[in-house]
């Protein structure tokens, strides 16, 4: 196999940072690009230059400025996002919840976009991160409606605990993601972070595929019969305008 190329190893650097951390050490950069420290180091130097790149006071990086425009243009997230921001400033409104609009990316969840208030509960998600589709809300919608073949990679890629309520097993995940097909709702309590509940709907498509999947997460003993009619009216009248758009 030929060396990588310059381009290569620049998307190698840009890629370290689809996995969803926010800041990344120089050293951990050049270990997901899989380059030595001095070419790392002289490519990241290039980009925080051009504005690509922001190199942070304690030395850390993160995307930079000039990225996140180019990215914001994505054709198909930035319509999305934009047909989907009035209903979820109203389902924010509503419940005073975190709101979330996601779509799959390969085996994980790519979230589009965010609202949260002062009193919502503390989450790990943010816009243009990834989480797994196995232990969110959003994850499971998604997971549920897309083909088998995906649940069987993501099975096959491990199920990682990431508290203690995280379902693990392959037979608990398939029996899980038949409910959310049967009720058109997943429910996650404190699967992706403790402290909270993920409860999530279909957005679909005009031919009545699931394109995304919107959510709101809330504490755990939150009283569900209060949210999720809303949460699912919002989210067909969500897919009614989306369906003149896709």
């Amino acid at each position: 196999m030929p060396p990588p190329s310059v381009a290569g190893k620049v998307m190698a650097i840009l890629d370290a940072f689809s996995h969803g951390e926010v800041r990344l050490t120089l050293t951990e950069i050049c270990r997901r690009a899989d380059l030595p420290l001095a070419t790392g180091h002289r490519l990241i130097g290039e980009l925080t230059r051009g504005g690509f790149v922001e190199r942070m006071p304690d030395g850390a990086y993160r995307v930079g400025i000039r990225l996140w425009r180019i990215g914001a243009q994505a054709a198909a997230a930035a319509d999305l996002r934009e047909l989907a921001l009035p209903y979820m400033e109203d389902l924010y409104e509503v419940t005073h919840a975190n709101v979330q609009l996601a779509v799959r990316r390969g085996l994980k969840a790519l979230y589009l976009e965010r609202l949260r208030g002062p009193s919502s509960v503390p989450i790990v998600s943010r816009v243009g991160g990834e989480l797994p589709l196995h232990a969110t809300g959003v994850g499971r919608v998604l997971l549920a409606f897309a083909p088998e073949r995906v649940t069987e990679e993501v099975v096959s890629s491990g199920l990682p605990a990431l508290t203690r309520h995280t379902v693990t097993d392959p037979a608990r995940l398939r029996a899980a993601l038949a409910e959310v097909r049967r009720t058109g709702v997943a429910v996650t309590r404190e699967e992706m972070t403790l402290g909270t509940c993920s409860v999530a709907a279909p957005v679909r498509g005009a031919g009545g595929e699931v394109i995304a999947a919107l959510s709101i997460v809330t504490r755990p003993r939150a009283d569900l019969r209060a949210v999720v009619p809303t949460l699912v009216t919002t989210a067909r009248a969500l897919s009614r305008d989306v369906s003149g758009h896709y």
